[in-house]
């Protein structure tokens, strides 16, 4: 409109009078129309977590397919989640170097000649933008990591990672602390626009404890809160427009306290954080486990009002954080709609799988899938009877049995001539791994025939790549040591005559150590001495009852070595007589080369490993005149209801199947 139409003389005309009108009219409103019309985007970013390189859709153990877990099955759930939204980012928050037998076969055959590494062949195609590391990301030392990494088509970042300065203080950081990214979109009008996205990576700081033979003199690890609140305002100063954590970490309320493992919830509440990928704890946010964590809204993926998600483990799920981003008239990005939320690709309650495996992702992996097999098929030696871990919980299992024997041949055999240790008792502790991954995976038990046993079985029974180590502990700390393990139980009431579930599953398997070279009874009738911390929680209380060694009661100030692993021996759980004041052998061994080694050596010497059990703890009988209903969850198989009703020490019968696909037993343990 030319500016003329708008000059008054002295007399306007009923046009010019109009126009006029019009053009208050349209000054009155135009910030409404102008802000109608500003540019909005609609950005998905999609996480995957705790691969533990599991990238075919195949049990290794089982030596079978499965729908349950894979990457080559999440591949599909990618690429249906970027079909659905066309801008989208793609990150990995770690806990992939390590974790199955692909992983295993990759480290033992190593990659110091170039070889490549098939977790990145898988994931090269799939263009992530970012990857982040994970607590087992560093099993293998910094070196492995490095030549691993190397291969990813992707930056990875870390931010309370530190170089050691050589005095034990942090130094330069070991890792990219972050990275802001340019990232190209089209906009709801067809537009191009430019959203610049920062991603801020963090591990546990445990990893100094769970990984020190590794990592000790060479980096040191601070409080994720701590740094965040350090980089993230550095990270806006810089013209991020959207901030997005990505933490290897987990979530609960826990009183907040520096250094913790699972900062999550804190981290939600530092300024400036827009988003949050997190991992490690294997469970899936949002989801009802988390239904008493203040502030976190379920339906919209909300955690203290920031999106937030963890997609499980071994590749079940993707998470996905969406966003709706407006342009401002500062031409600042403003959030105007978000959310979290998660994709399975297999749905449990209906045993059926949601997606299929992508075939290019079989096909690339194809070679690295049969030299596994190839790798796990060399047979090692022969047992005696069954090793399954159906009863696990409630009983002495010989799949813990067959552990803590070889921990215990070796140790004395490495320190039969040294003087100051070998005059002392040797017990051996040692956990389940694979008792229904954590009340999510009624699949996930060992169960091996008697016979034939390769390296596939020593995988099955020791799944970690742990280190050998022996601890001196007290009679007292040997005591707390197995009340903080029986924390497993949930109390049982005498009286009651309404079902009761034994099994605490918030307090997790790995952390439910039997130890043997000692008899011990556990009253389940008394409250947890500690909480699923290992903290102190009912100091009157003494779960462990009759506790003897060589049929004598166990003296508080005796003195013990106790065989046990890395995580647990550098404080993993806190348990009582350990950390590294307590530390007196390191081996040189992984407890799984340790296991294989005596099954090995006992098969050429007697045909055969004994695995049979020596009931040496054992649930204290309940004295009740009422009829009790005690329940607890196994698998569902006709294989585990034929081994329970024949192995139980007690009286024990299947009832039901759950609603997640566990079978409940019935468990007699009163006197009645």
């Amino acid at each position: 409109m030319k500016p003329t139409l708008l000059t008054v003389k002295n007399k306007q005309s009923r046009l010019t009078r109009y126009l006029t009108t019009f053009l208050l009219t349209l000054s009155l409103v135009s910030p409404v129309i102008f802000a109608q019309q500003s540019p909005t985007v609609d950005l998905r970013i999609i996480e995957t977590s705790d691969i533990h390189m599991n990238f075919m859709d195949y049990d290794y153990y089982k030596n079978k397919p499965t729908e349950r877990f894979g990457y080559a099955r999440t591949v599909t759930l990618i690429k249906n989640a970027r079909k659905a939204s066309k801008n989208n980012l793609l990150v990995d928050n770690g806990d992939l170097l390590q974790g199955s037998p692909m992983g295993d076969w990759a480290a033992d055959r190593g990659l110091d000649h170039g070889e490549k590494f098939p977790a990145y062949q898988a994931m090269n195609p799939m263009h992530y933008d970012v990857g982040n590391l994970g607590n087992h990301d560093f099993n293998y030392g910094l070196k492995y990591q490095l030549q691993a990494t190397s291969q990813a088509n992707f930056p990875y970042i870390n931010a309370n990672v530190y170089l050691d300065n050589g005095h034990g203080e942090a130094g330069k950081h070991a890792y990219n602390p972050y990275i802001i990214e340019n990232k190209t979109v089209i906009d709801n009008d067809g537009n191009k626009q430019t959203i610049k996205v920062g991603f801020i990576g963090f591990v546990p700081p445990q990893i100094m404890l769970w990984d020190a033979k590794n990592l000790k003199g060479k980096v040191v690890v601070k409080d994720i809160v701590d740094t965040a609140k350090q980089y993230i305002p550095e990270m806006r100063e810089k013209g991020a427009d959207l901030i997005i954590a990505i933490p290897h970490s987990g979530l609960n309320d826990d009183p907040y306290h520096e250094l913790m493992e699972n900062e999550v919830y804190y981290l939600s509440k530092v300024s400036g954080i827009d988003g949050i990928l997190f991992g490690h704890a294997h469970a899936v946010f949002p989801s009802s486990d988390f239904a008493h964590i203040p502030g976190a809204d379920l339906k919209n993926g909300l955690l203290n009002g920031i999106p937030s998600v963890m997609p499980g483990r071994y590749g079940d799920h993707i998470g996905i954080l969406d966003y709706k981003l407006q342009l401002n008239n500062d031409h600042q990005w403003s959030i105007i709609d978000q959310r979290g939320s998660t994709n399975a690709i297999y749905d449990k309650r209906d045993n059926k799988a949601l997606v299929r495996a992508d075939k290019e992702t079989q096909q690339i992996l194809k070679e690295d899938h049969l030299e596994t097999i190839k790798y796990l098929n060399k047979t090692i030696g022969k047992s005696n009877s069954e090793i399954n871990s159906y009863l696990a919980f409630v009983q002495d299992d010989p799949s813990i049995q067959i552990v803590n024997n070889a921990q215990t041949d070796y140790v004395k055999t490495v320190l039969k001539n040294n003087k100051t240790l070998n005059q002392l008792p040797v017990l051996s502790a040692a956990a389940p791994f694979k008792v229904g991954g954590r009340k999510n995976d009624p699949s996930s038990y060992t169960a091996m025939p008697k016979g034939i046993l390769t390296f596939r079985n020593a995988s099955d029974l020791y799944l970690y790549p742990n280190i050998l180590i022996v601890v001196k502990a007290t009679g007292a700390e040997v005591s707390d040591w197995l009340e903080c393990s029986v924390g497993m139980f949930n109390q049982i009431d005498p009286q009651s005559t309404q079902p009761q579930s034994l099994i605490n599953w918030n307090h997790r398997s790995y952390n439910y150590d039997v130890i043997d070279g000692i008899s011990y009874q556990v009253d389940v009738t008394k409250p947890a001495r500690f909480d699923d911390n290992c903290q102190l929680s009912n100091k009157n209380s003494h779960r462990v009852v009759n506790l003897t060694y060589q049929g004598k009661a166990v003296d508080p100030k005796q003195e013990f070595l106790v065989v046990t692993n890395n995580y647990r021996a550098f404080g993993g759980g806190h348990f009582a007589g350990t950390g590294k004041d307590h530390i007196v052998f390191s081996a040189p061994d992984q407890n799984r080369q340790v296991l294989t080694n005596y099954i090995e050596s006992q098969s050429k010497k007697n045909g055969y490993v004994d695995v049979k059990i020596d009931n040496n703890w054992r649930l204290q009988p309940i004295n009740s005149e009422k009829k009790l209903d005690i329940q607890f969850e196994s698998s569902p198989s006709d294989n585990a209801k034929r081994y329970i009703k024949s192995h139980s020490v007690n009286s024990t019968e299947f009832i039901t199947t759950d609603n997640i696909g566990f079978g409940i037993y019935r468990l007699n343990i009163t006197n009645r």
